[in-house]
């Protein structure tokens, strides 16, 4: 279908079509609607509060047509509580967005004999151990993401949390509130199984009293988040049933941080990421996990006073380099001041416009480490979107390397995620908004970068290629709203050129993402889903149709929660239109979750041959 007739349908039917012309004004619309509080009149405070778990799985109304060849099932995770009541008679409550405990859904698309589809849903709790332990205490007796620690903690009590550091027991593992990312089936973890903590779900595989449905699962499902501990859930009753720490996978792995996003080779299945460990030398061990041997290898060891421990939430993979980017969120006392804060918010140096971010680029097919650096100027990033890579040209061995990724002007961006900014408490948005610099830096951008590469280089000790202005290294930079945060691309073009990214906006007309929105990396065109007020959506994670030839061809699966009725539904959008194709609505209301994976029913995701786009 041409951009034309795409554009003639988005007319006729509901979706918002935007150029390049519209960037800067659109931009600017966005900075006036927070200056002046537009967002006061769009609720999100029924997915914060009462918020039950539903084991199910139950049948939901669908309405629409969401094709039967998105069939299988979505798994979604992230927070799910935030008020816990205490054995003292108070309500302990979450600080931070990302501190909720930990919550997994999961959406079973089943072809029916109508030739249409039936939608079940079924959910549940992560943290159970965690939310105990909060109502015996009191307070959150862990380090955490950003929650605010109680003001009555003392020296003494604060100095032997930072004693105790950012490990625990083996059987308090279990409390680890792990809610960001979920992997299907990563490599590695089974062969480990003796020595990793592990449970036997409540229900056995085959009771039918729980299927029901019967939908086709994956062999199993782990959750990540922001250090080095990953749970295992049943992929069919959604319990915790397992945790692993990147120590099993190979003995140097003992650092407490890692990235939520690892990454995974779309040919083979392998397995990337980092472990970061903190103290007077910190140290990244970028490592690969074989997929067909189960084996790790140790790719890069990056241990230098220049390169600083910071907090990084995901990393690049292209066909031959894993690319490592140090955003300026570094953590003060070369990492242990995380104990000492008890969160990592907190632990994060104050913004210096003068801190750069670092690119770490390590070959990842001949062993040859970091081949080469790059400074550009300093940002933040939670999302990395993708990487692939062109030949420079005839007679050259030099490859083109680009790395698209959802940045931000500072991380001051994560202060904007305190519920008390979200739910406008006691005027906390607008306090948060009245600051024009802090404002314009917590509105995200599209960013390419664009490095040369010589892939001879043989030093793994490289100093940083000069680059007279570290711009020259971004080929585009595309501005909210025409792209936003929790990015996806069609999983097909993993590695590749890609030209389509899907994202979610935030406009100012809400306290946080408020709209999808497909940006055209090419044209720099923007087409959003017309949502109505107070609907707002979480990752729109792309399912191809089979066969499909188009980049865009496929549909986009959304959870969005309807404020204004206190209820969620499942949303299907037409990918190339953005044009609503069907939706199945529960009757409450579900939390505004992060990441998840939709696990195709009865076939296999086959890469298109071909260059990209």
């Amino acid at each position: 279908m041409s951009p034309h007739e795409v554009i003639g349908m988005v007319l006729e039917n509901s979706a918002t079509f935007r150029t390049q012309a519209d960037e800067h004004d659109d931009h600017e619309e966005a900075l006036q609607n927070l200056r002046t509080g537009k967002y006061e009149d769009w609720p999100n405070e029924a997915a914060f509060d009462g918020l039950t778990e539903e084991r199910g799985p139950i049948k939901i109304a669908v309405t629409g047509n969401i094709p039967t060849w998105a069939a299988g099932s979505l798994y979604r995770t992230g927070p799910g509580l935030y008020k816990i009541d205490t054995d003292a008679g108070t309500t302990f409550e979450m600080s931070h967005w990302f501190d909720g405990l930990a919550h997994t859904h999961r959406f079973d698309i089943i072809p029916n004999e109508e030739g249409s589809v039936d939608i079940f849903y079924s959910s549940r709790r992560q943290a159970e151990e965690m939310m105990d332990v909060i109502k015996k205490q009191g307070t959150w007796p862990y380090y955490s993401f950003g929650q605010k620690a109680d003001p009555c903690l003392g020296f003494f009590a604060k100095a032997m949390a930072a004693f105790k550091g950012l490990r625990e027991p083996p059987g308090e593992k279990w409390h680890n509130n792990v809610n960001v990312a979920v992997h299907v089936n990563p490599p590695g973890l089974e062969a480990v199984r003796n020595i990793v903590g592990t449970r036997k779900p409540a229900v056995a595989e085959n009771d039918a009293n729980v299927l029901g449905h019967r939908p086709e699962l994956p062999k199993s499902i782990w959750v990540s988040t922001d250090n080095s501990t990953m749970k295992q859930i049943d992929p069919q009753t959604l319990e915790p049933i397992g945790w692993a720490t990147q120590d099993v996978l190979h003995p140097e792995l003992t650092g407490a941080m890692s990235c939520a996003h690892a990454q995974r080779d779309p040919e083979t299945g392998d397995f990337f990421n980092f472990n970061l460990e903190f103290g007077p030398k910190p140290t990244y061990r970028v490592f690969r996990v074989d997929a067909s041997s189960g084996k790790t290898e140790i790719l890069a060891t990056i241990r230098e006073p220049s390169v600083s421990p910071a907090y990084i939430h995901s990393l690049f993979l292209s066909p031959s380099f894993v690319i490592l980017c140090i955003p300026t969120s570094h953590f003060g006392l070369s990492g242990t001041q995380i104990p000492w804060e008890r969160n990592l918010v907190d632990a994060i140096k104050p913004y210096d416009p003068s801190r750069k971010t670092q690119w770490i680029v390590i070959d990842r097919k001949h062993s040859k480490g970091v081949v080469a650096r790059f400074e550009t100027d300093g940002r933040f990033f939670f999302h990395t979107v993708n990487s692939f890579e062109e030949k420079a040209g005839s007679g050259s061995s030099d490859i083109n390397l680009y790395c698209d990724v959802i940045d931000f002007g500072s991380h001051e961006f994560i202060h904007s995620l305190y519920l008390d900014v979200i739910l406008n408490r006691d005027s906390a948005a607008k306090k948060f908004y009245e600051d024009e610099r802090r404002t314009r830096n917590s509105l995200a951008h599209l960013t390419r970068y664009h490095f040369i590469i010589n892939p001879d280089s043989p030093a793994t000790n490289l100093p940083v290629t000069p680059t007279p202005d570290p711009k020259n290294h971004e080929a585009f930079r595309i501005p909210a709203p025409h792209a936003g945060e929790i990015p996806t691309i069609n999983p097909l073009y993993a590695t590749r050129k890609h030209r389509y990214v899907y994202s979610l906006p935030f406009r100012g007309r809400g306290t946080i993402t408020d709209v999808i929105v497909k940006t055209d990396t090419v044209t720099r065109e923007a087409l959003f889903w017309d949502n109505p007020k107070g609907h707002t959506p979480g990752e729109a994670i792309f399912v191809p149709r089979p066969g499909g030839e188009e980049e865009d061809d496929g549909v986009l699966l959304s959870l969005v929660l309807d404020g204004e009725k206190g209820k969620s539904y499942l949303l299907c959008l037409d990918a190339k239109t953005m044009v609503e194709m069907g939706r199945a609505e529960v009757d409450f209301a579900i939390a505004l979750g992060f990441h998840g994976a939709h696990v195709p029913s009865g076939r296999t995701l086959t890469r298109v041959e071909g260059p990209g786009y």
